[in-house]
């Protein structure tokens, strides 16, 4: 543009960067992270973690205040086929991968937000074949009726953040992009906790299954045995019916199982993006998984930081503190500044010479006078929010910590559970042990035999769920506190 004086451009520019400085302080409340509570989790509910029982998921757990948590906690299980089936949920499960594309977004649209604080520069350019009336005098410096017009312009807009209106509404957009991060966040925790809870399931339903199976073949020989001696009077009709009844709720017990064991395998399957199959959880078994035996307990002032579902509804107070501010300024002034050069002519040779060129500069401010009290009650709606928001953050807080501790609870029965399984067990594996002596001496029938095993089916049974319990409660711990998901190598959902 040489036709137009540089100094005009110099002027333009230094109004425009010079407006900005123009911004105040942003209306509305600054945002402060709430404190942290204080409480002793252990001082609430002392539990003990000792377990006697040897064995699967046997053995003592020791919590460790304010240890920290790996990444990869569920390593812990020394399972490889457990940690296959991790890697293959958190390359293919479909929600996670929905949660960082939503995550994706919200980035972008905070990175858009940011375009707020420069000026927009555009470029226009514009050409017409045209015709003036011959009863008015022609348009040009000639007497032409007909001519062509070329017409080039760049236009500079600038709105200065006097009252910080712009500031509050970009701090709420970046509060939504930390609030979808901390979603993204809690279906990473949530799925592989879930992945190593269905595969502990699987594996303690396949054994269930198993021990129950055997149960009801014991029945049926025991309700063979006593249908002979029915036919030879040597027991009571009463008591061969009882034994149908056995058999009976015996197998009344199995299809529940199978059924609870498929549908474990068809979690499974969802969880690492596959369609439903038994063979999911092939290769996993209670006996070779290891107990994690040192547990960690974050204090309070660390679980609010660790755990997503806090962190979300901070990020949310944090925008709902912003939206007050954004309602408090749309009832204050607006400045706009606007700038615009370029020229016109016939010719485009000619549509920069001085002669051609037009500039201009302009300045506007609004002041809202009448809005039927609509922004008053949208600034009212805004500040309820806020409330609402605090609210809703001491909520998860207090949720976090029930959720801790009734985890704490839960491993401090299933230590005594287990023990009583076991105990249980035990003492009935002795008894088939004596009872196998004398049948071999004839002190006993076989009837009395199997009873005996199936007493010991029926305790391993139990023993196998307590075993089941206290894995996956463990497993429960550490996606209450939050799931170590902080310790990553690397980000986890950098771009």
């Amino acid at each position: 543009m040489t036709g137009i004086p540089q100094t005009r451009f110099a002027r333009l520019a230094s109004f425009l960067v010079s407006s900005s400085l123009l911004v105040g302080c942003a209306v509305g409340p600054n945002f402060h992270q709430p404190k942290a509570p204080t409480i002793d989790l252990q001082t609430v509910r002392p539990v003990d973690l000792s377990a006697q029982a040897s064995g699967p998921a046997g053995g003592v757990q020791t919590l460790t205040p304010g240890a920290d948590i790996s990444a990869d906690w569920w390593s812990l299980y020394q399972s490889p086929a457990l940690n296959a089936l991790i890697e293959k949920a958190l390359k293919h499960n479909s929600d996670l991968a929905a949660a960082k594309a939503a995550l994706k977004g919200a980035k972008e649209t905070y990175l858009a937000q940011l375009a707020v604080f420069l000026p927009t520069v555009d470029v226009g350019a514009s050409t017409s074949r045209n015709k003036s009336s011959t009863y008015l005098s022609p348009v040009l410096n000639a007497s032409q009726f007909y001519y062509n017009l070329q017409t080039a312009q760049v236009n500079v807009g600038y709105t200065p953040d006097v009252f910080g209106g712009l500031r509050r509404q970009t701090e709420g957009v970046k509060a939504a992009e930390d609030l979808q991060r901390f979603q993204t966040q809690a279906v990473y925790v949530t799925l592989t906790a879930n992945v190593v809870t269905a595969a502990i399931q699987a594996a303690s339903l396949r054994e269930q299954v198993k021990a129950q199976e055997a149960v009801i073949e014991d029945e049926k020989r025991i309700l063979a045995i006593m249908r002979r001696k029915l036919e030879t009077g040597e027991v009571a009709q009463a008591d061969y019916l009882a034994q149908v009844s056995a058999l009976a709720q015996a197998q009344q017990s199995l299809p529940p199982l199978r059924k609870a064991l498929q549908q474990e395998n068809d979690l499974l399957a969802y969880l690492v993006g596959e369609p439903p199959s038994d063979k999911v959880s092939e290769g996993l078994t209670l006996a070779n998984l290891d107990l994690p035996r040192k547990l960690p307990l974050s204090l309070p002032s660390a679980l609010v930081e660790q755990r997503p579902d806090v962190r979300q509804a901070e990020a949310n107070l944090h925008g709902a503190s912003a939206a007050v501010g954004v309602a408090i300024a749309a009832r204050l002034p607006s400045l706009t500044l606007s700038g615009a050069a370029g020229g016109s002519s016939n010719l485009w040779k000619d549509i920069f010479n001085s002669s051609n060129s037009a500039w201009s500069l302009g300045a506007g401010i609004t002041q809202p006078i009448f809005e039927g009290g609509a922004l008053y009650h949208r600034q009212k709606a805004a500040e309820a929010g806020l409330v609402q928001a605090k609210e809703q953050y001491r909520s998860a807080v207090l949720a976090a910590l029930q959720n801790v501790s009734d985890t704490l609870a839960a491993l401090d029965a299933d230590a005594a559970a287990l023990d009583s399984a076991a105990l249980a067990k035990k003492s009935a594996d002795e008894t088939l042990a004596i009872v196998r002596r004398q049948l071999e001496v004839g002190q006993v029938s076989g009837v009395e035999l199997l009873n005996a095993e199936q007493a010991e089916r029926q305790a391993e049974l139990s023993l196998v769920q307590a075993q089941a319990s206290r894995f996956s409660d463990t497993a429960a711990l550490f996606q209450a506190l939050g799931g170590g998901w902080w310790n990553a190598a690397k980000p986890l959902f950098a771009d």
